[in-house]
């Protein structure tokens, strides 16, 4: 047993802590005690010129801040715990940035991973493409389950026009158990920026399948458009029409013109190859064409068909391509 003045000055101490803890929550929320930080970081540093992906396309973009319309009302705030979160105190999650700026950077480096120009500050203006976006929902709550809840609506302006070429809906839902041990800040912070990946990617592959289909030039593709699996599609763009052009002899005739493609496909036949997943290099009869989602026009017959992609086997079909008709080929890649 310690002796009476002793246990005396210990309840006093800890009557001390307890004090400075609940003066130092009230004061700071996210703070532990004696004024600990217990945000989670999710700020990265800048990618230096020479680490940044090479610009492969020559669509350029212009990317705003999305519009964070949460229930929320706090710009930073996650979600809620009721599970003890190493390094964080309250019930609160709360991190070092505001929601739309964590979003609104995730999907700039996922456009900037696919290659594409992103043009800020003052040469914004010069872009080809505006996308902004709104975050409907972004939570992650720690209970039983790490749960988390993404919904992130984009749009994509032509900037010369000022016309919507696409517009679409990104859901994700998911939950983990974080096992035995619970989380810290770490584990969480990776599981929510694991998240926001896919959902950008997502939002970035299905932007990038129809801006390639009505903007081929831009890209050196000529690609259909694929469905791509959580996205929900609101609009696409309409397919780009080469300009008619008059059968010989006819140009003073003043008949209507006929688009080459109609007089194309009257002795060829339309041939879509998609693949899942997609981005897959696409051969015919042994020719490299392109990666899918990929369209071209075939002479009628049958043609070998056959798709790479790294970590995946190939695979490769035969199939039979119709005068003046579409046919549409689905090719699943497995590891």
């Amino acid at each position: 047993m310690y002796p009476l003045s002793q246990r005396i000055a210990l309840i006093v101490l800890l009557s001390v802590i307890a004090g400075c803890s609940a003066n130092g929550n009230a004061g700071n929320p996210a703070g532990g005690w004696f004024g600990g930080d217990s945000t989670l970081h999710t700020i990265t540093k800048q990618r230096s010129a020479s680490t940044k992906p090479a610009t492969r396309y020559a669509a350029s973009l212009r990317v705003d801040k999305y519009a964070d319309q949460r229930k929320q009302r706090d710009p930073r705030l996650l979600g809620i715990t009721t599970q003890h979160v190493r390094g964080v105190s309250g019930s609160q999650l709360l991190l070092d940035q505001e929601v739309a700026d964590l979003v609104t950077s995730a999907v700039k480096m996922q456009f900037d991973a696919e290659g594409y120009q992103l043009l800020e500050d003052g040469g914004g203006d010069k872009a080809m493409f505006e996308v902004s976006g709104v975050i409907q929902d972004l939570t992650l709550n720690v209970k039983f389950r790490d749960e988390i809840n993404i919904a992130i609506e984009t749009t994509v302006k032509d900037m010369r026009s000022g016309a919507v070429v696409w517009s679409g809906l990104v859901t994700e839902k998911h939950d983990r158990f974080a096992g035995v041990s619970g989380n810290d800040k770490d584990d969480v912070v990776a599981y929510l920026n694991k998240e926001l990946r896919v959902a950008s990617n997502k939002t970035v592959a299905a932007v990038s399948a129809s801006l390639m289909a009505a903007h081929p030039e831009l890209f050196n593709l000529t690609p259909g458009v694929q469905a791509i699996p959580g996205v929900s599609v609101y609009a696409v763009p309409a397919p780009a029409v080469p300009p008619a052009v008059l059968p010989a002899g006819d140009n003073l005739t003043g008949r209507s013109a006929v688009p080459p493609e109609q007089t194309a496909l009257a002795n060829t036949g339309l041939l879509l190859v998609n693949t899942s997943p997609p981005r897959a290099k696409v051969y015919l009869d042994g020719v490299y064409y392109g990666l899918s989602p990929l369209r071209v026009e075939m002479e009628p017959g049958v043609h070998a068909v056959a798709a790479k992609l790294k970590g995946y086997k190939t695979v490769t079909e035969k199939v039979s391509v119709r005068k003046g008709d579409t046919t549409e080929l689905e090719l699943n890649l497995e590891r």
